[in-house]
């Protein structure tokens, strides 16, 4: 891409968001299912036969270029291209935490996004070193996928209270969302104490949590104290990447892989599964939890299920 071709800037100013903790606001960020550019209607058919109207997800390519290089073409929603273009860079260590970025440029009507450093940067060796992952619309990561994985401490001061957690799954999953207004999408959200704080969506969960990632590098928060919880699985990508993150605690409504347990148990980072109404499953780091609340009742009440795309009978 040349100079010429570039597309106009859009800069995210650094420091925009710092987290006030005497008066931290839930949800500083989260979906808007009401976005006419996130979802479309279609008209189509149900088992009886009869003309329904439904929301489906929108799913549009965006190309990431980091500096003059070119790096990958996504498939997104098409919000918050730039965070996710960053916490891409940064989950795929091709920006460093303390790299200064000079801007971030994107180009709606290309479907392009570049970032921009001060630090000259090329990858050219990295981006032949491709693995696809286990998560939805194939996502793809390069290099050593454990580069910095060992090298990284979590810290053990953290921890998770039960009522926090029970609090936590009521709030996100009955907050509006793309999955309730159509689904066949993964949600992912920060969490500190029992406040969620960013809640990003995307068709595959690994969009979701480079969005939240670069949201934390580009608003200068502290990884330390928070919680990070995901609709997906628990895989190994799931697992490096809220570790690159240096977030303590990763939870999820799914289940786990055996090779996302043993890395999470290898980084000590506290690991909770099946978490739905007051049940939970720990496989890692349970130390952290403090069992305050107790798990009377067990099963998540109705209306905090997460439920399928609305249909509209015509």
């Amino acid at each position: 891409m040349s100079e010429s071709e570039a597309p106009a800037v859009v800069q995210l100013r650094k420091g925009t968001a710092k987290l006030d903790q005497a008066s931290l606001d839930e949800f500083l960020v989260r979906p808007d299912p009401q976005d006419p550019r996130l979802t479309s209607r279609v008209q189509g058919v149900d088992e009886t036969g009869q003309r329904v109207g439904t929301a489906v997800v929108t799913e549009r390519p965006l190309t990431l270029y980091l500096n003059r290089q070119e790096i990958v073409t996504m498939m997104t929603i098409g919000d918050h291209p730039d965070y996710l273009a960053v916490g891409y860079l940064l989950n795929q260590n091709m920006l460093r935490p303390d790299d200064e970025i000079e801007g971030v440029d994107y180009d709606e009507e290309l479907d392009v996004v570049v970032v921009r450093t001060k630090r000259e940067t090329n990858y050219e060796e990295k981006l032949q070193k491709k693995i696809r992952t286990s998560g939805c619309a194939q996502g793809t990561v390069f290099g050593d996928l454990m580069e910095r994985f060992d090298e990284i401490r979590l810290p053990q001061e953290a921890r998770l209270r039960t009522s926090w957690l029970y609090s936590l799954t009521r709030k996100i999953n009955s907050a509006p969302s793309l999955y309730l207004e159509a689904g066949a999408i993964h949600g992912c959200v920060l969490c500190q104490g029992d406040r969620p704080l960013i809640y990003m969506e995307d068709v595959g969960r690994h969009n979701a949590v480079d969005k939240i990632a670069g949201y934390m590098l580009l608003n200068e928060i502290s990884p330390d104290d928070k919680i990070f919880y995901t609709t997906g699985r628990l895989t190994s990508e799931m697992v490096i990447k809220t570790v690159q993150m240096g977030i303590p605690i990763l939870v999820s409504r799914s289940g786990f892989t055996a090779w996302g347990v043993d890395l999470a148990r290898q980084a000590k980072l506290t690991l909770i599964g099946r978490a739905k109404g007051r049940r939970f499953v720990a496989l890692s780091g349970e130390e952290r939890i403090i069992y305050d609340a107790a798990p009377r009742g067990g099963e998540e009440p109705p209306h905090f299920g997460r439920k399928g795309a609305r249909q509209d009978v015509t």
